[in-house]
């Protein structure tokens, strides 16, 4: 099926088409253009994700480099910097947001059998978080972050079962992490995994009220009146396991019902942590391995930081910006159903990173992304070895 094709075609052929055809209509994103579509948009962008490029100048570039290449690329005709610029400060950034999270919904309805038995719970596990991404206040002076300094910031709450990205808020460098779970839809029996930074109670008790479960860590100047303490095996790591209130006006106030505290000590880090949560069925070991399980959205950031096109910007105004970020998760999120349907044993970041290297070659991705085989390798050492 495959035979023929670039890479980068067969990557796109995964792509919903017809979904995202429905979003341009509803969007009017297509009005009065006669070339450069919004599919054309959508797959140079992703073009520049997967290879890497710094600049729209760069991208721009590689493209018309391979001017033979260009259709059967789908990237259509006319490529030039001026509208690559122009659609992505203009065209509804709306349209893309819709569309990844089209394919993160798919995504997560592929990838949620990869979860065997991570936990010993059926509920999902999400961990919420944020990553500052700097910015030239001259040039992007819509970022306010400090007095000399721009900067905007990236929530994301990330289904630690799938290694998905489920939401992602965009903000200003200056709009506290707190702010952000107001954006939240929680969901019923779910857990939510958050660092410190994220203590605010009467939120948190938002959280207790939509009968959702919350994991934090407390800060150090928590007070806490203890009404009950579970007996606990110190050899696990478990110091305490308590039931009971805030106190302190405000914290009481905010949080007026029961509350579980777990100290923990990680010996891997030498460290002591005490957690809150409202979940009173869980073992203590449990709630902190679910805190434990919260560095992979950290690696996730350090990831698409490195990897994908989300810390130096191809365009300056705010909607452009917000293109590039959902274009950014697209490709993710593409690479993880491609990973996932064609069962490879690569991870989603080696699927990547061999993708991306590969995109204008025409070797079937299957192949691409099967591990060779102890056979495979012995083969190869004899060929070799035949030929001296």
């Amino acid at each position: 099926m495959n035979k023929g094709k670039y890479v980068f075609s067969q990557i796109s052929s995964f792509l919903p088409q017809r979904a995202f055809d429905n979003l341009v209509s509803r969007y009017k994103g297509d009005y009065r253009v006669r070339h450069f579509t919004c599919w054309n948009q959508l797959l140079c962008m992703m073009f520049g994700q997967l290879s890497n490029r710094d600049s729209l100048s760069d991208l721009v570039l590689t493209i018309n480099a391979h001017p033979s290449k260009a259709y059967h690329l789908g990237f259509g005709k006319g490529i030039s910097k001026a509208n690559l610029g122009k659609s992505n400060a203009n065209r509804d950034c709306q349209l893309f947001q819709d569309f990844a999270y089209h394919l993160i919904a798919d995504a997560r309805a592929i990838c949620l059998s990869d979860d065997v038995g991570q936990f010993s719970f059926s509920n999902s596990v999400y961990a919420f978080d944020s990553t500052t991404i700097d910015l030239c206040l001259n040039v992007f002076c819509w970022a306010t972050f400090r007095k000399a300094k721009g900067a905007i910031k990236l929530h994301t709450q990330y289904d630690i079962r799938t290694s998905i990205p489920v939401f992602m808020h965009l903000t200003p460098g200056t709009v506290h992490d707190v702010h952000a779970m107001d954006e939240i839809a929680y969901e019923p029996g779910s857990f939510y995994v958050f660092d410190r930074g994220y203590m605010d109670f009467e939120r948190l008790f938002v959280i207790h009220e939509s009968k959702s479960f919350f994991v934090i860590r407390a800060k150090n100047n928590l007070q806490f009146k203890r009404q009950y303490s579970a007996r606990v095996n110190k050899k696990t790591g478990v110091r305490c396991d308590q039931i009971g209130e805030l106190k302190g006006f405000y914290s009481s106030k905010g949080y007026p019902g029961k509350m579980r505290r777990i100290k923990f000590y990680d010996a891997e880090q030498n460290r002591n942590f005490v957690f809150l949560t409202n979940n009173l069925h869980l073992s203590s070991e449990e709630i902190a391995g679910l805190y434990k399980h919260r560095w992979k959205i950290e690696l996730f950031f350090k990831w698409i930081k490195q990897h994908l096109k989300i810390k130096s910007f191809w365009g300056t105004t705010e909607n452009a910006v917000k293109i590039q970020v959902y274009t950014a998760v697209i490709t993710y999120t593409i690479v993880a159903i491609i990973r996932k349907k064609l069962k490879t044993e690569y991870t989603t970041y080696e699927v990547l990173q061999i993708l991306g290297s590969s995109l204008l070659d025409k070797t079937p991705i299957n192949q691409l992304l099967r591990k060779p085989s102890e056979q495979d390798v012995k083969e190869l050492l004899y060929n070799q070895l035949k030929i001296f």
